[in-house]
């Protein structure tokens, strides 16, 4: 065996050696140096006429084109310079094409004619010259509007802010300055989150032209390779069926299969995933040419085979329907033996987990183990049924000793950055959740549209997809799915600096993950301490200036093997930066954030791409417990990024490389969870002033002001401000729908859900937030459970108590509660109270609507009776209850005293 043939490893079951190959064979060219003009368009020469003398597409204003970008323009654009707008005039040497002037006739018309098969692999040349990608601005119809009306907007929120604080309610003065507070707050928050959606963008990509230019036929294909990584941790609340299929859907994804390295990092040592991944292998060998035989989506069998749509779609080969019948057969006989595995998992025995050849799992302590890894498919043994190779498929479980910090995920994901660097060192990088499995196969080539063009690509150090889920009710009572912030929040970000990094897919270029700027790589380099930076390990620092990516020849297998155990200890860590300015940062259990936001402050951009079809599908937790728990858990990750010194408030001023709005979007990430405080008084404001009658606003004097504001009981101008405050916001919203394409209901939904995860798990946050800040009494997350129900949404009405409930229960009853109450005083009052009331009335139903998803999420399912039934019932019973009080008709009224009885002097 070759030295530089890559590493070679023991198999578990097997006698023989796994081969892996490097990529170094496989690198791409470094772009060249360009002497002479560029073109602006694709970068490369603009060359020569044909006379000897420096092309020049346009003698109006000499804007450099090429002559492939010029004659592409003129055969399939608007056919003007892109600087002056001026007809491109036909250049001697170039075909005709519509639109040209009769007595251009210098040309030799043999040539023209003759030139029919160089001119079609011409305009292939051409357009693999061509941007893989594009913006595309939203248009000025659209977009102008929404601007205007959030300066209106901010002009009249300043308005009212002035009006409530110089008009005091003097009889309710701590309820008043209760509400002026948290409208200033809400206002700020407002702010910060309004301004980084001004310049939002939508993104093109252009597949073909991606492989016109990099996978040329006959040739090998000069796509980057990708090392992909999958992280779990718990195997009973991450299934390891549903990480068997992100895995086979990684293994089956359509791109070059040595350009693919697959690595499942098992944080929890888990013999069970081991074996399960072991049984994916197997079952990937039969799993993946059918995928690509027959070029199915999506390339989870679980999700494939339960899909209720017409699989014969588009479906021309007549051997389809009986080779999908037998793979479902072999997928179904899969499944049970990994459910068989399952089962057996449940109880431990007492000696620990044996191997099936007879050696005790070293992970049977989880907290105290050695780094593990295994080569499943990798070049040798690596094969389908076809004889075709397959991805590599590496298993990796860093070691864990007691006494060391861990820094969970990240740490996990630091480790996994540091083995592939050590045996497959590919240039970019996709992170997955272990139950986010690729639903588009050519998700990574939609990636490369971006980061492998030459015009944009080496300033952008990650491509962030959104997130979308399966398995969510159709109503989406909870907002799981997130469509405003993926929507809308992160489309404005992309127009800016890029979107942030939300944990899951993500491809990332590893030098940006190494702490390189995008400028200044040379100089950084030539002042590195390079064991201090990276660690200690000659081949993992050797990659690490390998931009293009690849292993040395010179590594041999023993040592690379050697090197990648070496790079997994708990102490590798320890005296470097990893953590800290390399990989995922350590301090904050959301690592997503502070990452993308040490990138973006060393000046690198991140592109967010939205293909028609969704690159990554996931599973949210339906059920409201679990849903208010993940939330508890991303707030709580904001609040210790905003008291570390990562803290976007206060870090990243130094090189000025972070662009004002984007510094907005991240500072607005850490300090939402503090809106819980506003919030929470706010929702409670409704119900004190309705049980004690006071009011926020100032006392009506005047009479003849319209009816509408004496129900309210507000002055004119008070209305006057509410309304147009009311009214911009409105507009806001549904002109944000409008250029975003989100429904109503999504955005109504998300609306919901701030108020009752702001009164719930974002106030706890800010507690045990300020707990560890301030007392270091810490607090761990428990991972959200990936199970599924076998009930379609049965989950979904499944009650779990948590504390996290109690909040919102309360302000409902209370809330409720002070409904009634102020509806029995004014009836006890008399007409003249009725008016007073509606404005309070307004707030509180406010508050009870927006709660009501978490109402019904209380009550469970309703078999026989609707929710909204039980609601109003109530209700109204309580109202008709203290009406039937007032009445009284089974006693008769006194007029006045009886005289009889007590005499004169009653």
């Amino acid at each position: 065996m070759e030295a530089s043939a890559g590493l070679v490893a023991g198999s578990h079951n097997r006698n023989e050696l796994v081969l892996i190959r490097g990529h170094e064979e496989f690198q791409p060219k470094p772009t060249r140096v360009l002497n002479k003009q560029v073109c602006e368009i694709c970068g490369d020469e603009v060359g020569l006429t044909v006379d000897g003398d420096l092309f020049v597409a346009c003698n109006e204003c000499g804007f450099p084109v090429c002559r492939p970008c010029y004659e592409y323009e003129r055969r399939e654009g608007s056919q003007l310079c892109p600087q002056c707008k001026t007809r491109y005039k036909r250049i001697k040497g170039s075909p005709r094409v519509e639109g040209d002037d009769d007595e251009e006739d210098i040309d030799d018309l043999e040539h023209e004619f003759n030139i029919e098969d160089e001119q079609n692999t011409g305009q292939n040349q051409d357009e693999a010259r061509q941007p893989l990608s594009r913006k595309v601005a939203i248009a000025s119809s659209k977009i102008n509007p929404y601007r205007m009306v959030i300066v209106l907007r901010l002009v009249v929120l300043a308005f009212f802010l002035h009006y409530r604080i110089l008009h005091p309610v003097y009889d309710a003065i701590g309820l008043w300055l209760t509400s002026v507070i948290c409208e200033i707050w809400f206002a700020i928050s407002w702010i910060l989150d309004q301004f980084p959606k001004w310049y939002p963008i939508d993104r093109e990509t252009y597949l073909d032209r991606l492989s016109l230019r990099y996978e040329i036929e006959g040739e090998t294909s000069m796509l980057s390779p990708v090392d992909i990584f999958v992280s779990t941790v718990d195997p009973l609340k991450e299934p390891p069926l549903v990480t068997a299929n992100t895995v086979l859907s990684i293994l089956a994804v359509d791109y070059p299969v040595d350009k693919v390295s697959c690595y499942v990092s098992d944080d929890g040592a888990s013999m069970l995933t081991f074996e399960a991944l072991s049984e994916a292998a197997e079952f990937a060998r039969k799993w993946v040419p059918f995928c690509k035989k027959f070029n199915i989506e999506p390339r989870a069998p679980e999700m494939y085979f339960y899909l209720k749509v017409d699989y014969i779609k588009d479906k021309v080969q007549p051997t389809f329907v009986k080779e999908r019948r037998a793979m479902k057969r072999e997928y179904e006989e899969f499944k049970i033996r990994v459910n068989a595995l399952v089962a057996k998992a449940m109880k431990v025995p007492p000696e620990g987990w044996i191997m099936q050849d007879g050696t005790p799992w070293p992970g049977n302590n989880t907290r105290d183990h050695p780094g593990m890894m295994q080569v499943f498919l990798g070049h040798n043994g690596g094969s389908d049924v076809d004889g075709n190779e397959l991805p590599r498929l590496v298993y990796v479980s860093r070691e864990k000793r007691p006494g060391f910090q861990h820094h969970k995920k990240a740490g996990a994901m630091n480790s996994l950055i540091r083995v592939s660097a050590v045996l497959t060192n590919a240039p970019f990088m996709l992170n997955l959740d272990c139950d986010h499995y690729i639903n588009n196969s050519k998700a990574i080539r939609e990636a490369m549209c971006f980061l492998m063009d030459p015009r944009i690509g080496r300033k952008v150090c990650y491509v962030q997809f959104p997130q979308r889920f399966d398995g969510i009710d159709r109503n989406d009572r909870y907002a799981n799915r997130n469509t405003v912030f993926f929507d809308i929040n992160m489309k404005g970000l992309d127009g800016i600096q890029g979107p942030v990094y939300v944990g899951t897919g993500c491809v990332f270029r590893r030098q940006a993950l190494y702490g390189y700027n995008p400028e200044d790589k040379e100089m950084l380099m030539s002042q590195l301490n390079f064991d201090k930076r990276f660690g200690q390990s000659g081949a993992f620092v050797t990659s690490t200036s390998m931009e293009y990516g690849g292993v040395p020849p010179s590594s041999s297998p023993g040592t690379l093997l050697k090197e990648a155990i070496h790079v997994i200890s708990c102490g590798y860590e320890d005296k470097t930066e990893w953590g800290t300015e390399l990989g995922w940062i350590y301090g904050s259990i959301t690592e997503d954030i502070l990452t993308g936001f040490k990138m973006h402050c060393r000046g690198w951009k991140s592109v967010y791409c939205m293909p028609k079809r969704p690159a990554f599908k996931g599973t949210a937790p339906v059920n409201l417990s679990d849903r208010l728990n993940q939330v508890l858990r991303w707030a709580l990750g904001s609040v210790e990024i905003f008291f570390s010194r990562h803290s976007p408030v206060w870090y990243g001023y130094k090189n000025g490389r972070l662009k004002w709005l984007e510094r907005f979007a991240y500072i607005n990430t850490t300090v939402y969870p503090f809106t819980s405080i506003p919030l929470l008084a706010y929702c409670t404001l409704p119900a004190v002033c309705l049980l004690t009658g006071k009011f926020i606003m100032p006392s009506m004097n005047d009479l003849t002001v319209v009816s509408i504001c004496i129900m309210m009981q507000i002055s004119t101008m008070a209305s006057l401000f509410f309304i147009a405050l009311f009214i911009s916001i409105f507009t806001t919203g549904i002109l944000e729908l409008r250029w975003s394409g989100v429904s109503i209901e999504e955005w109504w939904r998300n609306e919901q859900f701030w108020v009752i995860g702001g009164v719930s798990s974002h106030l706890f946050a800010v507690v045990q937030g300020l707990l560890k800040v301030l007392a270091g009494i810490d607090t761990n997350f428990t991972v959200t459970s990936k199970a599924s129900d076998d009930e379609d949404f049965g989950e979904l009405y499944a009650f779990k108590w948590t504390t996290l409930l109690i909040p919102p229960t309360t302000i409902l009853i209370v809330n409720i509660i002070g409904v009634v109450a102020g509806i029995s005083d004014a009836i006890n009052n008399g007409y003249q109270s009725w008016g007073p009331l509606f404005g309070k009335l307004f707030f509180s139903f406010w508050v009870i609507v927006h709660l009501y998803p978490f109402l019904k999420g209380l009550m469970g399912r309703q078999n026989r009776t609707p929710t909204v039934v039980v609601i109003w019932s109530v209700l109204l019973a309580s109202i008709f209850s203290l009406l039937w009080v007032r009445i009284d008709p089974f006693v008769v009224k006194a007029k006045g005293p009886d005289v009889k009885q007590c005499g004169i002097n009653c």
